[in-house]
């Protein structure tokens, strides 16, 4: 029999969960959230179902509260249905006052039951009455860093990179960046006694006990740490110098003295012992974390993880190595069906699993015999880790791969860590271009998908106009697509490199360097205009009946048909990069800050932007301007006269932005994607 009381509102609603034994000595329960994301207007409220099963019968109360939430929402429950011995549905109300600030909270749904805690991801998009905000507070949404380490724990996933960038996901399918506070590229990641620990370049350490909110703990050292474990009670962190500190919680760290100089890659516990692993074929074996010998490894090679499973250690290093173990001290090389360098090994589920470069995945069920697995991608891969029945790799651009059995992988993200230079909204769909002929695609700004494309050169601008995405790049590339999914090359008649393009009055233009102009009436055949200059065009649109292009030196040319340009005077000569228009107005962007505008695509006015950051892009989208730049800057304007900074989640610098479907998406630098609202 089980009954579930529940009482209480606000941020804290208590339930009470009685069930009889079923003779489990491991009393547990999961969490799943339906939906896990909701958007809610302010002043108003959204429901979602949080599902508890109940496992191993046992007799608990347990704590629900909402974790990350900014004042003024409020967690209650409407209602709860409970049926024979199955999982217990908890209807609950999420509510938003009025002055919550319009953006996406990256939320937990916290349940705790003595020792145990569970957590089920929220994403909650507050909105302001009419669909206000979008333009003011921005999430972001793909960081196309290099991910170097990964760790499971309280039902999360998290992975850590260059840049400082921390990604977590409840399944290894879905992944929500972090604001991690630091720029320094972490290394490592552990999971232990309700804390997650990450380290990092200059002896960076930050915790977190959710993987959303971090914090920086101090080190004492500036050495770069490159693993870390949890263990006994102790979390152990190793680094450069044969760097090694330890802590009893995570935030309070203590050098030990270590037997070598090398770099150490990885460490683990095991067995009752810590071993850390690091460059020419350093092992370091200790009992306590505090005393730690040096042992004999037998090799050469670079070492750059090691894991514990199955009462064995396993150590993996460069040009293939693979060394075990059964106690950490004496060590034995295995035959390696690869020359390639393994950069992470974990153990889960009868599985030993390495990864490397060039996507290299082995897999053994003993430490002994090895064997290559497909990856499906040539990406190199960092780190990897096991959970909830699950194995997740992590690698190069961002790349991330999950297995439930480490032979068949699934690429949950293509490690494009490519520049994204432009985006654009039509049909229904976002698509972002970028170096190296990247073309990707959302429905939402949230959830991307890496599409084929037919060149290898980079994109630098994208438009829809006519039923038809037009995308333009260097030596004068043009790829044209229905749909932005398949893409056709087509023949631009010119080498030179493309910036922008638009669509207006029923022709596409495209502008590039030394004044190129190119104009099509369906995006298939083009022809060269003449422009009447030899500085580089970076940016054109279309608006009131006339076209508008700028770049190089303050240049700014118009067109009432796209074939006759004529030059207009300019009040600045810094460069142009970009230009929309909206509400009767021409905004141009470039550098320096710089911002123009006009009413008439003749007259122009120098507003002043607040930054002298450079401005990449500019868009209009609900009765907002939005304009993008280095350093992740973002301003906004109501009139394009008078611009507020907004605060960025990325110092990544962002080349472009759009708006559609009542968001808008900005790109840029590593694959940066942010939406608003």
């Amino acid at each position: 029999m089980k009954t579930l009381r529940l009482y209480g509102a606000g941020l804290l609603v208590a339930l009470l969960l009685t069930l009889a034994a079923h003779g489990s000595s491991s009393p547990d329960f999961t969490l799943s959230l339906n939906p896990t994301s909701l958007t809610v207007q302010q002043g108003s409220s959204g429901t979602i179902q949080l599902t508890i099963t109940p496992q191993g019968g046992f007799t608990v109360s347990a704590s629900l509260s909402l974790e990350g939430a900014p004042s003024g929402v409020t967690l209650s429950a409407t209602g709860v249905g409970v049926a024979g011995t199955g999982p217990v549905p908890v209807n609950l109300t999420v509510s938003v006052g009025s002055g919550v600030a319009p953006g996406t909270y990256n939320l937990q749904v916290r349940v705790t039951s003595g020792s145990l805690t569970k957590t089920a991801s929220l994403s909650l998009t507050v909105s302001a009455p009419g669909g206000g905000g979008a333009g003011t507070t921005w999430t972001l949404r793909n960081l196309g860093n290099s991910l170097y380490g990964v760790a499971y724990g309280n039902g999360l996933f998290v992975a850590v990179g260059e840049g400082g960038a921390i990604l977590t996901s409840p399944d290894g399918v879905r992944w929500t960046a972090q604001a991690s506070g630091t720029g320094d590229s972490l290394r490592g990641v552990a999971y232990g006694n309700g804390l997650f620990v990450a380290v990092g370049r200059y002896g960076t350490i930050l915790t977190s006990p959710d993987g959303v909110r971090w914090t920086a703990q101090a080190s004492g050292t500036g050495d770069s740490l490159n693993g870390v474990t949890y263990g006994n009670g102790l979390f152990v962190a190793v680094g450069d110098k044969g760097t090694i500190l330890t802590s009893p919680d995570g935030v309070s760290w203590t050098a030990r003295t270590s037997p070598t100089s090398n770099w150490l890659g990885g460490v683990t516990y095991g067995n009752g012992t810590f071993v850390a692993v690091g460059s020419v074929g350093a092992i370091l074996t200790s009992p306590d974390g505090v005393r730690w010998t040096a042992q004999a490894s037998g090799t050469g090679n670079d070492l750059n993880d090691v894991t514990y499973g199955n009462g064995t250690f396993v150590a993996v290093g460069s040009v293939g190595a693979i060394l075990t173990s059964p106690d950490g001290v004496s060590w034995t090389a295995r035959t390696s069906p690869t020359s390639n360098w393994l950069g992470g090994v974990t153990y889960g589920n009868g599985t030993f699993v390495a990864v490397g470069s060039v996507g290299a995945i082995l897999t053994s069920p003993d430490g002994v015999n090895w064997t290559a697995r497909a990856s499906g991608t040539g990406n190199w891969l960092f780190g990897v880790t096991y959970g909830n029945g699950l194995f997740v790799a992590v690698g190069r651009g961002g790349a991330i791969l999950t297995s439930p059995d480490g032979v068949s992988w699934t690429q949950r993200a293509s490690g494009m860590g490519y520049w994204l230079f432009g985006v654009t909204y039509g049909n229904g769909r976002f698509v972002a271009v970028g170096d190296s002929g990247a073309i990707l695609t959302s429905p939402d700004g949230v959830s991307w998908t890496r599409r084929a494309s037919p060149t290898s050169n980079n994109l630098n601008g994208v438009t829809y106009g006519n039923g038809l995405f037009v995308a333009v790049g260097d030596f004068g590339t043009i790829l044209t697509s229905p749909d932005g999914v398949s893409w056709t090359q087509r023949a631009s008649g010119t080498s030179n490199w493309l910036f922008g393009v638009t669509y207006g009055n029923g022709l596409f233009v495209a502008v590039g360097d030394f004044g190129t102009i190119l104009t099509s009436p369906d995006g298939v055949s083009w022809t060269a205009q003449a422009s009447g200059t030899g500085d580089s065009l970076r940016g054109v649109t279309y608006g009131n009946g006339l076209f508008v292009a700028v770049g190089r030196g303050g240049a700014i040319l118009t067109s009432p048909d796209g074939v006759s340009w004529t030059r207009r005077a300019s009040p600045t000569s810094n460069n142009l990069n970009g230009v929309t228009y909206g509400n009767g107005l021409f905004v141009a962007v470039g550098d320096f800050g710089t911002i123009l505008t006009s009413p008439d695509g003749v007259s122009w006015t120098q507003r002043a932007s607040g930054t002298s950051n450079w401005l990449g892009g500019v868009t209009y989208g609900n009765g907002t301007f939005v304009a993008v730049g280095s350093v992740g800057a973002i301003l906004t304007s109501p009139d394009g006269v008078s611009w507020t900074a907004r605060a960025s989640p990325t110092s990544n610098d962002l080349n472009d932005v759009t708006y559609g479907n009542g968001t808008f998406v900005a790109v840029g630098e590593r694959g940066t994607i942010l939406t608003s609202p």
